[in-house]
């Protein structure tokens, strides 16, 4: 997972913004199926 996104996760769970975290969950898999699947 890239470090910017890891960072956005971050400031959303720690202020527990559920619209951002299903977003960024969104974007990550969205990432994952374009980039062949493999997490980092």
């Amino acid at each position: 997972m890239p470090q910017w996104m890891r960072r956005q996760l971050q400031r959303a769970f720690s202020g527990k913004d559920v619209r951002q975290i299903r977003l960024l969950n969104s974007c990550w898999f969205l990432y994952l199926e374009k980039h062949g699947g493999r997490p980092e």
